[in-house]
């Protein structure tokens, strides 16, 4: 698996954008293999070797009503490309570079060989652990409608078809609705109507598995910071959160936030800024840290998951949250923080360059050679508007990271391991020499 390549380009009219992407793929190709084959009919010749099979495609909604031209026109401009998958949605992530609630089109050409992945949707699904192929999944960059029933219950499911357990992407939203993306040349989707046997389809889920043989390296970011202490969530029935540390929750959290319900208003606004960080007893794994009750952590750890608070029920001293809350859960109220979001980004990148250099550090001078790509999938409430400028929360990785080629997207909720989070970052890398998966 070589070094992949990428393109991106943002104009109103679709046609000049994917014209621009194509030239720049085109000159990375002359840059990277000056001995390649001449071009013919506009595609980008690759030197007559077919490594580049598969291709990741993400489109923001200013073009979705071109979404079928698009495709075809890359797909006839590309014509060793065989496998496409991505998504619409309102924003998109290259390298170093963000497209929100604007006109952009991002492209990243995979050297992968056809047995290394496999292309599914809900017309053509991932089998389970093992296909009638052989083929075998360990991981996969998954894209879901928000709108599925039983969602939650459908990610850990598709997780469980996997080796690892492991799964990286997130829930496709825009203005057009949940478009995704998944044309493949394994066919599967022939008689399911004109959008699925386009390659493009609304709604369920699709995306891409990768095999044994694909090693990455992934990593949570967490975009908020505690601002009370961890309790133990004792009482609960579905939503509600009825007792914390044996105590009324509702008295427990106002008295953590300094509030008293003699100042609805002030509770009211406070409440609104407020989110909750949970680690559910069936969820935590031991190998990490459970925040110490009573105590405020440092950070929230990846198998916590952020969600709102959506309602008081002050009769039962209790309060709502926009999840399911068992008894056992840890919960820590939290808040959305620029500075805590900037530095959990850089620790995970960190970690990520850490692990590239094996444990003695001796695997390469520069452990960043090793990185083949990367996909990005970040909160629709993050980006350049949250870590304080345009483009700000990519600069950071590529400042951390180099300039590896990168695609990804804005998400309305972000799937990393067999869970749904909210307000975070999920950064996979794609390991050059195929090392053993990791995440």
């Amino acid at each position: 698996m070589k070094r992949f390549v990428c393109a991106h380009a943002t104009h109103p009219q679709w046609p000049e954008a994917v014209r621009r992407v194509l030239a720049q793929l085109r000159a990375q190709r002359r840059a990277g293999a000056p001995t390649q084959a001449p071009e013919a009919g506009g595609a980008v010749a690759d030197g007559g070797a077919a490594v580049t099979p598969l291709a990741l495609l993400y489109v923001t909604d200013h073009h979705a009503d071109a979404l079928p031209e698009i495709l075809d026109q890359l797909a006839d401009a590309l014509p060793q490309v065989t496998d496409w998958v991505g998504a619409v949605t309102v924003g998109i992530c290259a390298s170093g570079t963000e497209f929100i609630d604007e006109p952009g089109i991002a492209v990243m050409l995979c050297d992968l060989a056809p047995g290394r992945y496999r292309v599914f949707s809900g017309v053509a699904p991932l089998a389970a652990t093992q296909g009638t192929d052989g083929f075998v999944p360990q991981t996969a960059l998954v894209h879901a409608d928000p709108a599925t029933p039983d969602l939650t219950e459908l990610v850990q499911e598709l997780a469980e078809r996997t080796l690892s357990h492991y799964l990286f992407g997130g829930l496709v939203a825009s203005r057009a609705g949940s478009l995704q993306i998944a044309r493949s040349s394994r066919g599967g989707i022939g008689g399911h109507g004109r959008e699925a046997a386009s390659g493009w389809f609304r709604g369920g889920f699709s995306g891409v598995a990768f095999g044994p043989d694909v090693g990455i390296v992934s990593r949570v970011t967490q975009g908020v910071r505690p601002v009370a202490p961890a309790r133990r969530v004792t009482a609960a029935t579905g939503q509600r959160v009825e007792a914390l540390d044996g105590r009324p929750a509702l008295d427990v959290l106002l008295g953590d936030l300094g509030l008293s319900l003699q100042d609805l208003p002030a509770v009211v606004a406070r409440l609104r800024e407020t989110l909750v960080g949970l680690q559910r007893p069936a969820t935590a794994d031991p190998a990490r840290a459970t925040p110490r009750v009573g105590r405020v952590p440092l950070r929230l750890g990846d198998d916590v998951l952020v969600r709102h608070l959506v309602g008081l029920d002050p009769g039962r001293r209790a309060f709502l949250v926009a999840d399911e809350v068992p008894p056992g859960t840890v919960l820590t109220p939290c808040e959305r923080h620029r500075e805590a979001a900037r530095a959990d980004l850089v620790r995970i990148c960190a970690e990520i360059r850490d692990e590239l250099a094996g444990e003695d550090g001796t695997a390469l001078a520069d452990p960043l050679q090793r990185i083949a790509g990367a996909v990005y999938v970040s909160c629709n409430g993050r980006g350049g508007p949250h870590f304080g400028a345009p483009h700000a929360e990519l600069a950071i990785i590529r400042q951390a990271l180099g300039d590896v080629p990168l695609v990804g997207f804005f998400a309305a909720g972000e799937i990393a391991y067999h869970r749904l989070y909210g307000y975070t970052g999920v950064l996979t890398v794609f390991v050059a020499d195929a090392a053993p998966a990791s995440a």
